[in-house]
């Protein structure tokens, strides 16, 4: 791609955007807040984990992401006895009497890790140094993956029995933790209208691999202001006990709240937000606009707001 000048290439970012988000919303009915999450993860390099029910369509979000951004696609469905090398591939025996590394699923540039918390810690750390290297190690090598690199993991907040809860450095690696809402009433109506016909829907392929590592390369030359980096990183210090930004209620409620690299994800996530509403400088509603989704997987409450049925939610909105 080749733009005059950075506002021009935002303005195409902005352009592109509308784009995708149009044509995914012909297959994704009235997840609009969610697409736009999902976006912002992957045009800022991260990852995202789509908490919902059964039925909410997050595999189809994923699939039909992968299809409108022209990118290869990879579904793993975790199971409890999914191993290691079942996910980054294994060595095996060639009939020249030579090892050779067989590639699993995971080289790929969209992962699908489809209920991620059915699978034991084992399974769920094979995807620890993906998820942040963009590599994987087999037998003393490393394996570069292809890039752009995005894993997008579901997890069903019902049935936990027999379920593996994903550890904090895990969790961490997630740039959002997305929930997801059951559909009102007129977009359950028009989803069903439009599902149980015999109606196709063609997808238009809107941009492609190298188009989106230009984008992402973009959102991170996008300057930004001092005030703007202090509010992100003052919003993730408000999180943490006993700190000095720390309010009453964080230090009374919560037993460990957001490390460094949620300060990294508000603040790219705060310029890709900017991008795509066709701004070219983020600003402190930037920020506000990514918190939540952002801070909710990096804070543990105590048993006090337990009690008090406090949510991870309404903590976030009084610190902003």
């Amino acid at each position: 791609m080749q733009y005059k000048n950075e506002v021009e290439a935002v303005d195409a970012l902005h352009h592109t955007f509308n784009k995708i988000k149009t044509e995914i919303s012909k297959v994704v009915v009235g997840q609009d807040d969610i697409i736009k999450s999902v976006l912002i993860a992957i045009f800022s390099n991260g990852h995202c984990l789509l908490v919902g029910v059964p039925g909410l369509a997050k595999t189809l979000l994923v699939q039909t992401v992968a299809s409108v951004l022209d990118l290869d696609f990879n579904r793993i469905q975790f199971t409890p006895d999914l191993m290691p090398s079942d996910i980054i591939g294994a060595e095996i025996l060639g009939e020249d009497r030579n090892f050779k590394f067989i590639k699993g699923p995971v080289f790929s540039n969209i992962i699908l890790a489809d209920e991620i918390n059915r699978t034991p810690p084992k399974t769920q750390a094979a995807l620890l140094e993906a998820m942040q290297e963009k590599s994987v190690t087999a037998a003393g090598l490393t394996h570069t993956l292809p890039k752009p690199f995005f894993v997008l993991a579901t997890q069903n907040p019902i049935e936990q029995e027999g379920t593996y809860p994903l550890p904090e450095a895990q969790l961490d690696r997630f740039m959002f933790n997305i929930q997801l809402n059951y559909p009102k009433f007129a977009d359950e109506l028009n989803i069903v209208k439009n599902t149980t016909s015999n109606r196709t829907i063609q997808l238009e392929k809107i941009i492609h691999a190298d188009d989106i590592q230009f984008f992402q390369k973009l959102i991170r030359d996008i300057p930004v202001t001092d005030n703007v980096l202090e509010y992100a990183v003052k919003l993730a210090s408000k999180t943490r006990p006993n700190s000095e930004f720390a309010t009453e209620a964080v230090n009374k409620y919560i037993n460990w709240g957001a490390g460094p690299r949620a300060s990294q994800f508000l603040v790219l996530g705060a310029k890709c937000h900017a991008a795509i509403s066709g701004k070219y400088a983020p600003d402190i509603e930037d920020v506000q606009a990514v918190a939540e989704p952002i801070l909710r997987h990096r804070i543990v409450r105590n048993y006090r707001a337990e009690a008090e049925g406090l949510s991870i939610e309404k903590i976030i909105k009084d610190l902003l």
